[in-house]
């Protein structure tokens, strides 16, 4: 058992944990928690590291035996693990996984762009409920927040395991729009079309904007139609991750067949 939170595998979990620019270098995330460790093990995605308590292996045997069958698993103390978490109360199981960038459909119809999220809690939403509605992909402008950090891997709940998520220039993000040939749509307080009466069953890019400003000249290049969400009530706005959610169903529902919406 480790029982020193200076251990070197400690340590590599709490520089993963805090450092973007350590979970680059390194190529690997940290997730936490009992639901995004067994979807790690599902996906398949490497696990470098595991670190679990007893109290834990009490609870879930047969997760930790999947741990030790790869040969990953090291047992910690509870003093141990909440110094290598991320959150206040652990769940007693931290993995590090060894990242894959998942690759690009060759039929692109149905995308996300999101132009300064910075918000870790509103990515994470916007990428479950991408991945929810079977979103092709999810591209990030620069601006966004870090997609592989703790919080964002908390509120994404394994969406990185199962559509490409990727960080891109407007350069970039520009020609694979032109050259998959999509329509572009941003969503707007108050402006365009109600979302429900625009058609949205072509291939498409779906524009959101950061939560201040909203989106910026870059995504205004590809001219994007705009996208209301009619709001009768007293608010003038909506949250980025509540939005982009009604509009990402709004175009699951349209997509499916007439006899599944009767």
């Amino acid at each position: 058992m480790i029982t020193s939170a200076r251990n070197p595998k400690v340590q590599r979990i709490r520089a993963l944990q805090r450092l973007t620019k350590r979970r680059t270098a390194a190529g690997a995330f940290v997730v936490e928690g009992v639901r995004l460790a067994e979807e790690a093990l599902r996906s398949s995605w490497p696990v470098r590291l595991a670190l679990y308590t007893a109290e834990l292996a009490a609870r879930h045997e047969g997760l930790v035996r999947a741990l030790h069958a790869r040969g990953v698993a090291e047992q910690v103390s509870a003093a141990v693990m909440q110094v290598a978490s991320d959150t206040k109360s652990p769940q007693g199981v931290l993995l590090e996984v060894e990242l894959r960038r998942l690759p690009l459909p060759k039929a692109l119809n149905f995308m996300l762009i999101l132009d300064g999220v910075a918000d870790p809690g509103n990515l994470g939403t916007l990428l479950r409920s991408a991945a929810a509605a079977d979103c092709d992909a999810v591209l990030l402008a620069p601006g966004c927040a870090d997609p592989l950090s703790p919080k964002v891997l908390r509120s994404a709940m394994g969406a990185h395991f199962h559509q490409p998520v990727l960080s891109q220039t407007w350069t970039e993000i520009h020609s694979l729009v032109r050259q998959r040939n999509l329509q572009t749509f941003l969503a707007e307080a108050w402006q365009g079309d109600p979302y429900d009466q625009q058609d949205l069953t072509r291939p498409l890019a779906l524009i959101l904007g950061g939560e201040a400003r909203g989106a910026g000249e870059e995504a205004a290049k590809l001219k994007p139609k705009p996208l209301q969400i009619p709001m009768p009530g007293r608010i003038e706005s909506l949250n980025v991750a509540a939005a982009g959610s009604i509009l990402l169903f709004e175009i699951v529902r349209q997509r499916r067949p007439r006899a599944a919406q009767l």
